[in-house]
């Protein structure tokens, strides 16, 4: 009878998680849709409008390491409510933002929010599964975490095109609601809390570090690479990072425990984290802005064009969750990148013909090779890491790659403004009687080829880092050893 119960509770406690993350990611991706209808709303460049994508991942990246501490000091339903209701908070100032700077001001309340329930939801899964079962569980989750943004950038097009962006966090609020209330009636929780001490010092440092990490990134696009602002910043930055660092090493209790990457499938695991996130976050940005400000497509016929590739991905992910138990992450980690390699290469020579269809195809192919990686990824560094590091094996894990999608959403918004520019000039030298509308979009269409060059690069790169990770067998050694 309590064996029942317990699976009772196992699938209550999952399924209100679930539900939660569902609405947080999806709020968190449907605005990639509507970045051009914002640049145009609040009259702001790609450069400025890109801080509705990157400072929410910011917030998410600068919390992610305290939700160690978080989850040792506060209970599963405390953490999770309170998640909500930051959500809720700051979907209502969105729905009402009179200007830009007050839409981003709810987006990063909303970003605390969403900060803590990822993390929150692997540490659960850690807990109540056994480590044999946890890449089925985990490719359960990610179907609910990559079906958001499947129906987001969709959804997102319908409802600017024939209603207002304004609506987009109008319809949310009266879901998250539901989700509190089923939470207070039915969450429990999973883990013994502690009177652990939040280090003030390392949240300053990591706050300090990453923004100004990401300022600098961020203001190269607009400033150039050589400006004394984004060199002192991302100087800045880079020197408290390293001083947070030292003192997570030498700290009895760090806030976050870096000694996760002294286990090398842990780290190699991060490097390719890195890699595939910044060309995730980075694509479903780019495109967008290709197809309405290169192409004059609307935000609805954007969104059914990455529907799709994106729909196949949610639905791979329980596949190859169960792939990754049998088999382990090197197979699929190639077989992944050998979808995303050619589907990179496949737009650095966009151009005023590309095909709709053609862009369809190259994005399903894309989405395909992300589902052999994205969850067996997160399970395969979880796995290889001693029980008590399994929390803050996951805020590293978490951390690194919101800061990843950060960084790498920058540089690639970076790269196609000052492509774009460069383009913008050439085509008046050589052609001056271009309209200014034709002028616009070609260049807009030069710069994204010019950004998925990079992007190519670092598709191949994650190729090489794959072929250090070591086969099932080895990685099963080391996990018995682990357990043991």
């Amino acid at each position: 009878m309590q064996e029942d119960n317990k699976k009772i509770n196992k699938g209550i406690l999952l399924s209100i998680l679930i539900v939660g993350c569902f609405l947080s990611t999806l709020n968190q991706t449907i605005l990639n849709i509507a970045l051009s209808n914002l640049m145009d709303v609040f009259h702001v460049s790609a450069t400025t409008v890109q801080w509705i994508s990157t400072g929410f991942m910011l917030v998410n990246g600068v919390l992610i390491p305290v939700t160690a501490y978080l989850m040792k000091r506060f209970t599963t339903r405390q953490l999770f409510i309170s998640s909500m209701l930051f959500l809720l908070i700051g979907s209502f100032i969105c729905a009402a933002a009179p200007s830009f700077s007050v839409l981003l001001a709810g987006r990063m309340i909303q970003a605390a929010g969403a900060g803590i329930i990822m993390p929150l939801m692997m540490s659960v899964v850690l807990a109540i599964f056994p480590i044999e079962k946890r890449g089925s569980a985990m490719g359960l989750l990610g179907l609910a975490m990559i079906f958001a943004p499947a129906i987001g950038p969709t959804l997102a097009g319908f409802v600017i095109q024939y209603y207002s962006w304004r609506w987009l966090f109008i319809g949310l609020i009266p879901l998250i609601a539901i989700v509190i209330l089923l939470a207070l009636k039915y969450l429990v929780n999973v883990s013994e809390t502690s009177k652990a001490k939040l280090d003030i010092l390392s949240v300053v440092l990591s706050t300090i570090g990453f923004g100004f990490i990401l300022y600098g990134f961020s203001s190269a696009g607009s400033k150039g690479w050589g400006d004394v602002i984004v060199v002192l910043s991302l100087v800045i930055g880079i020197v408290v990072i390293a001083i947070f660092c030292i003192r997570q090493i030498k700290s009895d209790d760090p806030m976050l425990d870096l000694s996760v990457f002294k286990n090398k499938i842990f780290t190699l695991t991060s490097l390719i984290n890195v890699l595939i996130t910044m060309m995730m976050y980075a694509d479903m940005i780019l495109l967008p802005i290709y197809l309405q400000k290169g192409r004059g497509f609307t935000a609805f016929d954007a969104g059914l064009l990455l529907l799709p590739g994106a729909l196949v991905n949610a639905f791979m992910s329980p596949v190859t969750g169960r792939l990754y138990d049998r088999f382990g992450a090197k197979p699929l980690f190639i077989i992944g990148l050998l979808f995303i390699i050619p589907s990179m290469w496949a737009v650095t020579d966009l151009s005023e013909s590309t095909t709709y269809m053609y862009l369809m195809v190259r994005t399903i192919g894309l989405r395909i090779g992300l589902s052999f990686i994205t969850m067996p990824l997160n399970t395969a560094g979880l796995n290889a890491l001693p029980k008590q590091l399994g929390m803050h094996g996951s805020a590293v894990n978490n951390t690194v790659r919101q800061i990843a999608g950060a960084i790498g959403t920058a540089v690639v918004i970076t790269i196609y403004t000052v492509q774009a520019t460069s383009h913008a000039a050439t085509v008046m030298q050589t052609n001056p009687s271009t309209t200014a509308d034709h002028l616009k979009s070609l260049a807009s269409i030069l710069g994204a080829s010019d950004a998925y060059y990079f992007m190519m690069i670092l598709a191949i790169a994650a190729l090489a880092i794959t072929l250090f990770m070591p086969m099932k067998r080895k990685a099963k050694v080391e996990e018995e050893r682990l357990r043991s």
